[in-house]
């Protein structure tokens, strides 16, 4: 078994291979640092390198920590029954993941998003590290795997609009096949019926 192929292995079930107090003080660390913390290496290099990761010149790896659970909405005063108020069991549209890659993208201007994966989460936050590449580095541009990300502004926030995995997972662009029909070219566009 290869170096990743174990690395792999061992982050498929974190909670029966990693110990749990090894777990429960590395994610006591990360709650006392920065929401945008960037990191030396990758947590999880498997994930990273599956991603488009590259230890080098121009790729950084952000932690970031985003609040757990679903929409928080306020109290709605109307003379109806209570349940149907519609406060708890109220999701976003979008996911956890998408939305650190947000943040972490308004937060860092000069770099764009190139994915991001899960590495750990408690009682009250997820904390993900994403993937970002300088498109102005000399080392990036002549990169034969991530210069695609320098040519022109049509690559321009892609966090935002939805380009990284987890923002094709959230427009329903992984769906092939039958009862996918209304997917492309967006949900949008047709009149929001693929979802």
């Amino acid at each position: 078994m290869g170096v990743m192929k174990h690395i792999n292995s061992v982050w498929k079930k974190p909670k029966e291979n990693i110990p749990s107090t090894y777990r429960r003080n590395r994610m006591a660390g990360w709650r006392r640092e920065p929401v945008f913390q960037r990191v030396e290496r990758p947590t999880r290099l498997d994930a990273a390198r599956r991603l488009g990761y590259k230890s080098k010149q121009g790729v950084t790896v952000v932690r970031t920590r985003i609040r757990r659970g679903g929409l928080r909405k306020g109290k709605i005063h109307m003379k109806r029954k209570p349940s149907k108020a519609g406060i708890k069991k109220i999701t976003m549209a979008k996911s956890t993941q998408r939305m650190a890659e947000e943040r972490t993208s308004k937060r860092y201007p000069n770099l764009e998003v190139l994915n991001s994966y899960w590495v750990g989460e408690d009682g009250k936050n997820k904390f993900f590290e994403v993937i970002m590449i300088d498109p102005h580095h000399p080392a990036i541009k002549s990169d034969k795997q991530l210069g695609w990300i320098a040519e022109g502004n049509s690559h321009r926030g892609r966090a935002e609009r939805g380009m990284t995995s987890a923002g094709k997972r959230g427009r329903g662009l992984y769906n092939k096949g039958k009862g996918a029909e209304k997917l492309r070219p967006s949900l949008k566009a047709n009149k929001n019926l693929g979802k």
